[in-house]
């Protein structure tokens, strides 16, 4: 009898054990799942249910209210961890936009393709439109929008940001260099250049390392036989398919691994020579047809203070100089 009751003890201490690290693990593994801003973006604009499910339901690159914000900013993904502080310094200044901006962070192709639809898009069941004041990205992608007529010239740009190597942390594929992406065996996530601005300098870099045979051994016969992944938003999708396992490295801008460093995810990043990198020039715009535009020119003249380039620097960014 008292055998049967320590056996039934240790079964249940081992039960409780096993749901206590299982909760453990299933917690740990949604903390990899975006919004990693953890709802953090604006409280000012926090009203009313609150309802996010990571994996599931989270919108990430969607900040604020969209219906009668009094500034809009379309800025291409590539610093979306920078936004919320940066919005939050901005409106110390500018009190009467407290919780009064929306933002959007995907990737500049996708924003391009959004304003000429005139504001309007649809992420999963849910369509809206908004039309944006601000429209910042690397400086070829504003130019390229002056010239089409949706921009507001002269682009004014403020940060410059160099490529880096992504990888889990512990770095299990060993990967070294930009050509070891090449490797039989290693599997590569990288940028779509389709509609991601990044994937055009990743391809400059790639020939710089190793010319244009490692460029096209990443973007062309890996893409074919299954070990280059391409995605559709980079800066969220490289760091979590590493995270999830799928990936053995990615190529993308040095603040990105920095912010995910400083996350406390298991990412870390292998750095590219300088004279295999390429630096990227950060710019904004007016738009065209922007509703607020006082508010859009105090935004990019904000982009250039002080304030701004310390929180910008923070994540690897530097201050552009002509």
């Amino acid at each position: 009898m008292r055998q049967r009751i320590w056996t039934t003890v240790a079964v249940l201490a081992a039960c409780v054990a096993w749901c206590g690290s299982a909760a453990r693990a299933a917690q740990g593994a949604e903390s990899i799942y975006p919004p990693w801003s953890h709802g953090t973006n604006d409280p000012a604009v926090r009203r009313g249910l609150e309802f996010t499910v990571p994996e599931v339901d989270d919108l990430p690159d969607f900040h604020g209210n969209p219906c009668n914000a009094r500034l809009t900013i379309f800025v291409g993904g590539n610093y979306y961890f920078a936004m919320a502080p940066l919005v939050a310094a901005f409106e110390k200044t500018h009190p009467e936009l407290r919780g009064d901006i929306y933002y959007e962070t995907i990737p500049p192709g996708l924003l391009v393709r959004q304003i000429v639809n005139g504001g309007t898009i649809t992420v999963g069941n849910m369509t809206w439109s908004v039309r944006a004041d601000v429209f910042a990205a690397g400086l070829r992608g504003v130019q390229a929008m002056i010239g089409r007529g949706y921009v507001l010239g002269p682009a004014v740009p403020y940060v410059t940001n160099d490529l880096t190597i992504m990888v889990p942390k512990g770095n299990p594929a060993h990967i070294a260099s930009l050509a070891d992406l090449a490797r039989p065996g290693v599997r590569v996530v990288m940028p779509n250049p389709h509609f991601e601005g990044v994937a055009r300098q990743i391809q400059g870099a790639l020939v710089k390392a190793g010319g244009p045979s490692l460029e096209a051994a990443v973007y062309d016969t890996k893409v074919k036989n299954g070990e280059t992944i391409l995605t559709h938003i980079h800066h969220r999708q490289t760091p979590l398919f590493l995270m999830q396992g799928k990936a053995d490295a990615g190529v993308t801008w040095k603040s990105e691994a920095m912010f995910q460093e400083q996350a406390g995810h298991p990412i870390a990043h292998v750095s590219i020579p300088s004279a295999q990198n390429v630096t990227a020039i950060y710019a904004a715009g007016v738009l065209k047809s922007a509703p607020h535009p006082r508010a859009a020119h105090a935004w990019i003249d904000f982009l250039k203070s002080p304030p701004a380039l310390a929180i910008f620097a923070r994540y690897g960014f530097a201050p552009y100089h002509r």
